[in-house]
């Protein structure tokens, strides 16, 4: 607790002295002096709050002085107590009086009464300094709300009235604030909020708050809407009330939200543009590819052999273009994901070396391959995006190149406990990339050079894949190039080692007649597309199975009442009634055991989430076309565990 200032003026020396030592205490600061003008300064540089002084002084008297005290702003509420040995006549307490004093000490001094007025006043000097302080406060509270950009307002709790509210509800809401003391708060609201409005201030008092928030919106004079955020506070039967304009705010997160739904509208438009064109892309070229196998087992001339693979090769060609526009699209969407599974990297890497060979030897150029001794054979790894990675560096250096060698090397970057770093690196002696355009060639549909898909064609997604699949399995791509020289890419990443080893698988390749029979099989094939209608008969009569086949859903449901089948197949994509529903009335609209018969998806859908949506609709397993026979005779064995016949 500060001390309290005392003045003591008095002309003689020994009576100060003597008034000091009847006063002393220590939450007192005690000043003194002889002189009237000494004292007057003193006052002015101290904030004195009481003021003990002498009636009979030369220079100047009690009456002056305290006259002076009174008169100036800075020292006018100084509590002044005369000390005096003159007359106790009324004439002088009514002189004294006037001139501002508050009390009178009368000599010789009663030690009990001095410091029993003494220690009055200082009470009374400590509660008028409390209540300037709180008058100064409340007065900068008060310039506070009348400045806020916030409504804000008192609202009588038993009928909801407003008692007093600041200017800002003229700039939010356009009414004067005179215009609404005595109106209900309710009034503030929407009409239709106003009933909300009302829970909400309830659930205030009869729950006692201290803090409460709630959106609300609120009409202005002018019949706008605006919305308000109110942080709401209850006490002795008054609800505080802050008011925030939030209309800005809203608009902005309402545009936020149509900006999310355009966004999510379009990427969904963009999903089912390139499920229907994943469709009809794939279907027709699994028409060629299969009709090209059929082609195959029958009666040719050398000529005619020749064709046969050259359509092969082209329809593979244009498969393989089809597939790096749908990777890119799937990457782009987010549908790309990398599955780690256990792997042999020595055969991935070999395996792709062997099927790249034949073009270099045909173009004249070396094939490299050097794996170093230290690289662990079996990873955690994505085998397919690996072989799809290096497939692409591999292919790109042997297209770019004419003479000299293309070279695959493998080694150990880093090496931990249980991971190892490797680093893959295609070097080529071919044409070499201009510095300006190395970082152009990762990008979709962009080639080094304008000409160059004229004079090597290729679409340009190679790379663009290679750069998103090395990023998406959180790897580093880095390419230097020296044009007329060559390029080096390099391809970095971490691998979990493996516990188990993998064993190198030799794929078969059997032919379409060598494929077993079936026993006492009846399927139904629903399939609009004539040309696979065709292919699936020709396969399925071929291992002896009796089939049904229809073009759409509506057509699969009329036959699926009247004939019994072991199995469905089944086409996603077709008019009048798609694969999905067709599934999802077998399985929801017949008894057993026809709502049981199993159903293989036949899909040229691409994306994970079409397989998944096929597996939902109640089909059992899923087939993307291209597809080969070996593929579906494996399929049907698996879900029927049926009798087979070798063929003899």
């Amino acid at each position: 607790m500060a001390p309290i200032n005392i003045l003591i003026v008095d002309d003689k020396e020994e009576n100060i002295i003597a008034l000091e030592a009847l006063i002393e205490r220590s939450d007192i600061r005690l000043l003194s002096t002889t002189s009237p003008n000494e004292a007057l300064k003193i006052a002015w540089e101290n904030q004195i709050s009481i003021a003990l002084v002498d009636v009979q002084m030369p220079e100047m008297d009690g009456f002056e002085f305290a006259s002076m005290l009174k008169s100036n702003p800075r020292t006018k509420d100084i509590l002044i107590i005369f000390v005096t040995a003159i007359s106790k006549e009324s004439k002088y307490a009514v002189k004294g009086f006037t001139a501002g004093a508050v009390d009178y000490l009368y000599k010789p001094l009663d030690p009990y009464i001095t410091s029993a007025k003494v220690d009055s006043f200082i009470q009374l000097s400590r509660s008028q300094m409390e209540i300037k302080k709180k008058n100064e406060e409340l007065e900068n509270y008060a310039l506070v709300i009348r400045n806020s950009a916030d409504i804000i307002c008192s609202v009588d709790a038993q009928n909801l009235r407003i008692l007093t509210i600041n200017p800002a509800v003229e700039k939010i809401l356009n009414h004067r604030p005179d215009e609404l003391k005595g109106k209900s708060i309710l009034s503030l609201a929407f009409e239709d909020e106003q009933l909300n409005f009302k829970r909400k201030i309830d659930e205030i008092i009869k729950e006692n708050l201290f803090f409460s928030v709630f959106e609300c919106r609120f009409e202005t004079f002018d019949k706008r809407q605006t919305w308000v955020e109110c942080r709401a506070s209850y006490r002795n039967k008054i609800i505080f009330l802050n008011i925030s304009d939030i209309s800005p705010i809203k608009s902005y997160m309402e545009e936020l939200i149509k900006s999310k739904e355009l966004a999510e509208y379009g990427k969904k438009v963009k999903e089912t543009f390139l499920a229907n064109m994943s469709h009809e892309l794939r279907t027709p070229v699994n028409g060629i590819l299969g009709i090209t196998a059929l082609l195959k087992n029958t009666q040719l001339d050398s000529q005619q052999k020749n064709m046969i693979d050259l359509l092969g090769s082209s329809s593979q060609s244009l498969l393989g273009v089809i597939n790096d526009v749908l990777d890119i699209s799937k990457i782009e969407a987010g549908k790309f994901n990398i599955i780690r599974k256990q792997g042999n990297i020595h055969h991935i890497v070999r395996s792709v070396y062997d099927l790249l060979k034949f073009k270099t030897d045909e173009k004249d150029v070396e094939l490299l391959l050097d794996i170093a001794p230290n690289v662990p054979s079996n990873v955690m790894v994505d085998s397919l995006r690996i072989n799809q990675i290096m497939m692409n560096l591999l292919s790109n250096a042997i297209k770019f190149t004419d003479r000299g060698y293309v070279k695959l090397t493998v080694s150990v970057v880093q090496q931990d406990v249980d991971r190892v770093k490797l680093k893959f690196s295609v070097e080529d002696t071919g044409i070499g990339i201009s510095s300006e355009n190395l970082n152009k060639i990762f990008d979709s549909f962009e080639q080094a050079e304008d000409d160059t898909s004229n004079k090597y064609g290729g679409t340009g997604l190679g790379l663009a894949i290679v750069k998103k699949l090395v990023e998406l399995k959180g790897g580093e791509l880095t390419v230097s190039s020296q044009i007329g020289k060559g390029s080096i890419f390099n391809f970095t990443n971490w691998f979990a080692l493996a516990t188990e080893e993998v064993a190198e698988k030799v794929p078969e390749k059997p032919k379409l007649n060598d494929l077993p029979s079936f026993v006492d099989l009846r399927v139904l094939v629903v399939e609009d597309n004539v040309v696979n209608q065709y292919l699936l008969s020709k396969m399925l009569k071929d291992w002896k199975i009796a089939i049904e086949v229809v073009d759409n859903g509506r057509k699969a449901i009329e036959i699926f009442k009247e004939m019994d089948f072991s199995l469905i197949l089944m086409d996603t994509h077709m008019p009048e009634m798609n694969g999905y529903e067709t599934a999802k009335t077998i399985r929801m609209d017949f008894d057993e055991p026809k709502r049981s018969v199993p159903i293989i998806s036949l899909s040229a859908a691409s994306f994970d989430h079409e397989q998944q949506q096929a597996i939902s609709a109640g089909m059992n397993d899923v087939l993307a076309k291209p597809f080969q026979a070996k593929e579906l005779h494996q399929k049907i064995q698996k879900l029927l565990k049926v009798e087979l016949v070798e063929r003899s």
